[in-house]
């Protein structure tokens, strides 16, 4: 396999492009959290929740588990009855693999590549969560070595992938809020945060790297401080021309502004393809989440890290789910509100694929939000070429 640069080519010019979440899967990478200045009680509530998790996934399409060397022997140990799950030895410094993982394209012919972005922890040394980052930007290269597939490196293009969703027909979705980002890419051009000039940049960017026609820009995600507003706790597609998005009637919802706007940006915006959108409107939680006080006292303090406190709410949103095949894994948090979810998420498939096209299953995620992400946070799929 080889690394592409953009002075060499990009997916598009080689006509590749990257398939939606509902297109068929080969598998769906993972890895293994640990950190303790991140996760509560030394990660052990975590890592159960991300076994789940996995275990629920595999009912549909087989699991790579990536866990570094001193973890390896126990989460091997973890998954040695499940034979859907493959458990890997892999260097990280966390276990976000949507947003370090490769993002594989595809073109219609057989073939597979993928993109391997630039990643700094969610905003480098200007607002960046972790240091160092190094071995997470490594992760997709390890990817692709492992999968035999050629990648393309982005020249200096800071990407996570929990920031877009692609139709697989030529359109993309993202947010001002994460991409333009004073952390992100105005900190490796010359472009001024905000700015028109850093968005018709990452425009184009997207465009070539994705293999898209048109990019629908979001402007503000749920999730400020952690991801600077990721786009899969906001609205996904379910099919072209059809999304969901995030929805609350209640004015005193602290996400309320940003439900109401994302939906009224994406029931007015048009697709690649010339179809305006159609958009279901899927549930939060009756109840923000927060985490304890005894939670957050058995997190390791790290000047380097993060802190985690109890008095801010946490991002538990019920769109953060997977696609994968045919199951939908659908974050649940003990909230009333759990069962609405999946049976919304039900009904919407039923309706949009044929009845029995899709089987939604709920799985506790709430140690997962307490680290800082979700289901579709942890997970990253492989395609089929």
């Amino acid at each position: 396999m080889r690394t592409i640069t953009e002075s060499e080519s990009t997916p598009k010019a080689d006509g590749f492009f990257m398939p939606a979440e509902f297109a068929p899967q080969d598998r769906v990478w993972m890895g293994w959290p640990h950190r303790t200045d991140t996760w509560a009680h030394g990660a052990k509530p975590a890592q159960k929740q991300y076994a789940a998790i996995a275990r629920a996934i595999s009912e549909f399409t087989p699991v790579y588990m990536c866990a570094n060397q001193v973890d390896y022997a126990n989460c091997k140990a973890v998954f040695e009855n499940d034979e859907n799950v493959t458990v890997i030895e892999m260097t990280t410094d966390d276990a976000w693999f949507r947003d370090t993982a490769a993002t594989y394209v595809i073109n219609g012919k057989g073939e597979k590549r993928a993109n391997h972005w630039h990643f700094n922890a969610y905003g480098g040394l200007v607002d960046g969560l972790y240091f160092p980052w190094d071995k997470d930007d490594q992760v997709a290269q390890k990817i692709c070595e492992m999968t035999d597939v050629d990648s393309y490196r982005t020249e200096g293009f800071v990407l996570e992938g929990g920031s877009i969703h692609v139709d697989g027909e030529g359109t993309v979705i993202t947010t001002d809020m994460c991409l333009l980002d004073p952390g992100r890419n105005a900190s490796v051009t010359d472009y001024e945060p905000w700015s028109e000039e850093l968005r018709a940049y990452c425009d184009e960017q997207l465009k070539k790297y994705l293999g898209v026609e048109k990019v629908i820009w979001v402007k503000e995600g749920i999730d400020p401080e952690e991801t600077n507003g990721h786009i899969d706790d906001v609205a996904t597609f379910i099919a072209p021309g059809v999304m969901a998005c995030i929805w609350t009637d209640d004015p005193e919802y602290p996400f309320y502004e940003q439900c109401h706007a994302a939906y009224e940006t994406l029931s007015n915006a048009v697709d690649a393809k010339g179809r305006k959108m159609k958009v279901y409107k899927l549930c939060m939680p009756v109840n923000p989440l927060f985490m304890d006080q005894a939670s957050c006292d058995t997190i390791d303090a790290d000047e380097n890290a993060e802190p985690r406190v109890p008095d801010e709410p946490l991002i538990a949103s019920y769109m953060n789910y997977l696609v994968t095949n045919h199951g939908v894994i659908v974050p649940q948090y003990g909230d009333e509100n759990d069962q609405l979810a999946v049976d919304t998420l039900q009904k919407i498939y039923d309706e949009v694929w044929g009845e029995g096209v899709y089987k939604c299953v709920g799985v506790q995620s709430e140690q997962v939000v307490f680290g800082g992400g979700n289901i579709h946070c942890i997970t990253q799929q492989e395609p089929s070429a």
